[in-house]
């Protein structure tokens, strides 16, 4: 298959493509600057959709980057890079002659309002706050008119993986003995490994009878903050006993942002496991060693 990858040159991306062409598909890779296998995405919105048979978007700003405050500017950097890649990919997909066979979004577990007690799968409803809201009106754009493209999105969880992901910020603090549970520790942390989010993005695009929504998360993923933060410390041989307080939390990020590290939500995989999709690493201590080797 030809398959077409906004925001390809990421985390997720880079894992994605090297997955998809080890399986015989042709990758192309939608980005800001031209290359070879790119195309922009001003030559997209002129030109239309390249020939393909699946299209998937991965494009967004970093909600979790500390290095950016949050402000009303960064709101609606983290706004736009979601909706306006969403709305390009799904306008060209709706215009083209030969609309691909699948269409497939990531995008995130903030759909669900954050909790301490509540459960949720992929039918409950989303939540009513600044992030649930946006993941909301990011999947509305993703929306296709008739039935011609099978439509899937992937609400992810945190993804751990070498060299990006969750895990790359944590790791110094955790290696100096320095690390431990964010706020209470009580909330929930839903997670996936790098190898467990592409493989559900290939059987998404591979099946023909997948389709909605899936939570991208683990069959495990019902740990908790300070469970991870022990099974981090232990993957690395150091203990992980020190706290980061909830003050120091909404300091660097800001409340808006806080609440997601502080609540957390118990997402569970029930359309996932359901669709015939076979976890590589179903459980944290496994997938932690190996993002730590």
């Amino acid at each position: 298959m030809k398959v077409l990858i906004g925001g390809g040159t990421g985390f997720i991306g880079r894992a994605l493509t090297q997955l998809l062409r080890s399986r015989g598909h042709e990758v192309t890779v939608v980005s800001r600057q031209p290359g070879a296998n790119h195309i922009t995405w001003n030559e997209l919105t002129h030109s239309g959709l390249p020939p393909c048979e699946a299209v998937v978007n991965l494009a967004g700003e970093n909600i979790f980057n500390p290095f950016r405050r949050w402000t009303e500017a960064y709101r609606k950097d983290l706004l736009s890079s979601r909706l306006d890649t969403t709305h390009i990919l799904a306008t060209a997909i709706a215009k083209a002659t030969q609309p691909p066979q699948v269409w497939v979004l990531v995008t995130g577990t903030a759909y669900y309002q954050p909790s301490l007690t509540a459960e949720y799968d992929e039918d409950s409803p989303g939540g009513d706050f600044d992030f649930s809201n946006l993941v909301s009106r990011w999947e509305a754009a993703a929306k296709l008119p008739g039935d011609a493209t099978r439509q899937v999105v992937v609400r992810s969880g945190a993804v751990l993986g070498r060299g990006g992901g969750a895990i790359g910020s944590m790791l110094l603090p955790f290696r100096l003995g320095l690390g431990g549970p964010t706020g209470s520790g009580r909330q929930f942390f839903p997670w996936i490994h790098i190898e467990d989010m592409s493989g559900i993005l290939v059987h998404a695009i591979e099946n023909n009878h997948v389709n909605g929504i899936l939570n991208g998360v683990s069959p495990a993923s019902s740990t908790t903050n300070a469970e991870f933060a022990k099974a981090l410390g232990a993957a690395l041989g150091r203990p992980a006993y020190l706290p980061l307080p909830s003050p120091a939390v909404q300091a660097v990020f800001g409340r808006e942002r806080a609440v997601m590290l502080l609540e957390g939500q118990n997402v569970i995989p029930r359309r996932t496991l359901a669709s015939g999709y076979q976890y590589v690493f179903p459980e944290l201590e496994a997938a932690l060693k190996q993002c730590v080797s």
